[in-house]
């Protein structure tokens, strides 16, 4: 019965230095800030197609797919929209994105 306690102390034990572990790793991705041009917005997958710009260090500007961390702003989102958001080093999700003034050229 002790070793089955103990056993069951050690397991949960590592489980909650698992998950710290991965909590700390995971914080410590490194951020960029994304532009890009909506091109369409699909409320069903929770997907927006833009045109990327390039951010350096991160990914070259290409147009294609991404997920949002809240498909909320989806309704506020329309094809043509700039905008700005974060992502995170092997993420491609766009995190608070918001809609930015076009750029003057």
């Amino acid at each position: 019965m002790k070793t089955i306690r103990v056993t069951r102390f050690v397991a949960v034990l590592l489980a909650l230095a698992c998950l710290f572990a991965a909590t700390t790793f995971a914080q410590q991705k490194k951020s960029y800030v994304f532009h890009g041009t909506v091109r369409s917005v699909d409320q069903k997958t929770a997907k927006m197609n833009i045109d990327g710009e390039a951010v350096p260090g991160w990914m070259e500007a290409m147009s294609m797919a991404y997920g949002v961390d809240d498909p909320a702003v989806l309704k506020d989102i329309k094809a043509g929209d700039r905008i700005e958001a974060t992502v995170y080093d092997g993420d491609y999700v766009l995190h608070n994105v918001k809609v930015v003034p076009p750029q003057k050229k």
